[in-house]
């Protein structure tokens, strides 16, 4: 009896300081689990605008200001109103990145407004919405939307 107790002792023991001490790479995977802005990296993203590809130097610097940009406030979207989300109105014409997370694909359709960027993240059959905060990344979209239209 007195070793049963022990030895659950001694492992309940062990199990709270891993618990408690979690290596950095560990709490790093588990954080990106479940953030809603995660990076992007240019060798497995594809960026569009009106259906031309933008390559290059454009591309590398949007991924930077996209990954820079302060993330701001999520949106909840209600059942049925994803196509309201998808195709804002007065929105003008969206940045369409294609990525790899994981094994999953992912769409972001980024707009461009005054004061802020809204990004809607469509993967599988799930939408998410949320807002930025970046000024150059403001800028450069509406000037590449101007180049191309």
């Amino acid at each position: 009896m007195t070793w049963a107790v022990l030895i659950s002792l001694i492992l309940m023991s062990a199990l709270k300081i891993v618990i408690t001490c979690i290596p950095t790479f560990g709490v790093e995977w588990l954080l990106s689990k479940f953030e809603i802005h995660s990076k992007l990296s240019d060798s497995n993203s594809t960026l569009t605008i009106n259906g031309n590809l933008l390559e290059g130097e454009e591309k590398i610097q949007v991924i930077n200001y996209f990954n820079e940009a302060t993330f701001f406030k999520k949106y909840y979207i209600y059942p049925g109103s994803e196509k309201l989300f998808l195709h804002p109105d007065n929105s003008g014409t969206p940045i369409v990145i294609d990525t790899k997370r994981g094994k999953k694909d992912v769409r972001l359709f980024v707009y461009s407004y005054k004061d802020h960027v809204y990004v809607v993240k469509q993967y599988k059959k799930k939408i998410a919405a949320y807002s930025l905060l970046s000024d150059s990344l403001q800028k450069r979209s509406n000037s590449l939307t101007e180049e191309i239209v």
